[in-house]
C-alpha cells in the first residue's frame, strides 16, 4: 500500500489507550477528527531514543502555538500496547496538561492502513511504524511529512508548525 499522501481522506481505524481510572478506551480516528484541524505523529515505538529525546519534547514544546492555530488534538501513536504507551506518557511531566494524547497501535493495524509500516523483523523488533507528521483538516491530509529510514527532519514540531501556519 502507498502511503498516506496530501489530498487523501484519513483512513478510519481505532487506537488504545489506559484512561485515568485504569480502563482501556478505544478512540476511533474518524469521530475524533471530523471538522476538526488535527496533528498526528508517529513514532516506530515508545522509550526509543530519537522518539523519547526529540520527537515527543518537540511537540510539547509547539503544542500551544499549534492549539493557538486552531489545532484541537495532537495525537502521538506508538506501536506498542497500550500500557506501555500509557507509561511512557507519565513520564513527560509538562504533558499533565494533554498537550499530546498518546494513543498505542499495538498491532500496527492503522500504521498499516496509512501505509506506513516499517519492518524490522531482522533487528528483533518486529513491525514498527515510519516516523511521520500529518496535519489534517475535517479528514483530509494537508500535509504529510513522512521520514525516510530513521531520519528525524521533516516530522518535526517545527516542521509541522510551519505546514500549518502555510495553510492560512
Amino acid at each position: 500500500m502507498a502511503p498516506i499522501s496530501e489530498l487523501d481522506t484519513l483512513p478510519d481505524g481505532q487506537l488504545l489507550y489506559i484512561d485515568g481510572e485504569g480502563t482501556l478506551q478505544k478512540v476511533g480516528e474518524h469521530a475524533s477528527c471530523r471538522e476538526k484541524k488535527i496533528v498526528i505523529f508517529g513514532v516506530p515505538g515508545a522509550f526509543t531514543p530519537t522518539c523519547s529525546l526529540r520527537h515527543v519534547p518537540g511537540f510539547l514544546e509547539r503544542g500551544p502555538e499549534l492549539k493557538q492555530l486552531g489545532v484541537a488534538h495532537i495525537f502521538c501513536i506508538a506501536v506498542n500496547d497500550p500500557f506501555v504507551v500509557k507509561e511512557w506518557a507519565k513520564t513527560y511531566e509538562a504533558n499533565r496538561g494533554g498537550t499530546i494524547q498518546f494513543l498505542a497501535d499495538g498491532s500496527a493495524m492503522y500504521t498499516k492502513a496509512l501505509g506506513l509500516e516499517f519492518d524490522l523483523t531482522d533487528k528483533g523488533l518486529g513491525m514498527r511504524s515510519r516516523r511521520y507528521a500529518l496535519y489534517i483538516d475535517n479528514l483530509v491530509v494537508k500535509r504529510a511529512n513522512i521520514e525516510e529510514g530513521g531520519k528525524f527532519e521533516v516530522s518535526t514540531a517545527d516542521e509541522i508548525l510551519k505546514a500549518v501556519m502555510s495553510c492560512f
